[in-house]
C-alpha cells in the first residue's frame, strides 16, 4: 500500500464551481415551501424572535405572509420591518443533509388583490381568517439570501436574483386565474404528469396554485411543488406550450 493510500480521507469533497444551479435550488425553495421559519427583532429587549409562518409568493416571487395584528410577530414588524424567513426542504434522514433558503429583507403590509388571491390559493383554510379585523398580507422585499444546498453546497445571492422579472408578463398574469381553473378542470391523472415532471408523486390530488413567467406552483393535501420551466414564458399561448413541453419531457416511472 502506497502513502497515498494511507491519507487521511475528508469526509466530503468540495464540488468544484458552480457544478450545481444553486440560483435555481433558491427559487424552487422560495416558490415551493408552504411555510418558514420567521425572524423578527423583538420591540422590547431587539432579541432574534423566531415564530412559524405560511407563505406564498407573489408573481414575481417576492414572498407574501398573512399575519395577525395581535401575533409577537407582527407587533415588532410595526417597530422595525427587518425580517428574514427560513425555507427548508423537509425529508428522510438527516435535516441538515437537505436544502434550505434564508431571505433576508424587509416586511409590509399589502392590499394587492393578487396577493390576497395567490396567498389564499396555496393555502385555502386560511380564508377561514383572513377577513377578520386583525389579519393583514405582508409582502417581503428581498435584499439578500443565503442557500445551504447541503453539504459543500452554499451561497450568497442579492435579494434581486431571486425575483422573477414579470415587467414583460402582463397579460400572462392578467390570465393567471383563468389558466389555473383550466388546469384544475383536467382529469386528476393529466394533473398528475404535471407533478411527475416536477419529481413529485404523481398519485396525490394535485392542483396549480399559482404562475408565472418561469414555470407552475403545484399544491396538494399536506404538501407543494414547483415545475420550473426551461426557458421563460411571458404570454399565454406561449406560456402554455412551455407548460405543455415540460410535461412531456417528464421522467418516466419506475
Amino acid at each position: 500500500m502506497n502513502k497515498a493510500d494511507d491519507a487521511p480521507k475528508a469526509p466530503f469533497a468540495p464540488l468544484p464551481q458552480n457544478s450545481f444551479d444553486g440560483l435555481a435550488l433558491a427559487k424552487g425553495l422560495l416558490r415551493a415551501t408552504p411555510a418558514a421559519a420567521l425572524a423578527t427583532l423583538a420591540r422590547d429587549t431587539s432579541y432574534p424572535f423566531a415564530s412559524l409562518t405560511s407563505v406564498a409568493t407573489d408573481s414575481d416571487g417576492a414572498p407574501i405572509l398573512l399575519l395577525s395584528a395581535l401575533a409577537h410577530h407582527t407587533k415588532n414588524l410595526c417597530a422595525d420591518p427587518r425580517a428574514s424567513l427560513l425555507l427548508a426542504e423537509g425529508g428522510k434522514g438527516d435535516p441538515l443533509a437537505h436544502p434550505r433558503l434564508t431571505v433576508v429583507g424587509r416586511l409590509a403590509p399589502t392590499t394587492e388583490a393578487r396577493a390576497r388571491a395567490r396567498f389564499l390559493r396555496r393555502h385555502p383554510k386560511a380564508a377561514l381568517y383572513a377577513d377578520f379585523p386583525d389579519f393583514a398580507f405582508w409582502r417581503l422585499e428581498p435584499e439578500a439570501a443565503h442557500l445551504n444546498g447541503g453539504f459543500a453546497r452554499a451561497a450568497d445571492y442579492p435579494g434581486a436574483d431571486l425575483l422573477t422579472r414579470i415587467d414583460d408578463a402582463e397579460s400572462l398574469i392578467a390570465k393567471e386565474e383563468a389558466l389555473l381553473e383550466e388546469i384544475n378542470a383536467w382529469p386528476r391523472e393529466r394533473r398528475g404528469l404535471l407533478a411527475q415532471a416536477a419529481g413529485a408523486d404523481d398519485a396525490l390530488n394535485w392542483r396549480a396554485a399559482g404562475l408565472d413567467p418561469e414555470g407552475l406552483d403545484l399544491a396538494a393535501p399536506q404538501t407543494t411543488t414547483r415545475l420550473a420551466f426551461v426557458r421563460r414564458a411571458s404570454d399565454p399561448a406561449e406560456w402554455r406550450k412551455t407548460l405543455q413541453a415540460a410535461t412531456e419531457q417528464a421522467p418516466a416511472k419506475d
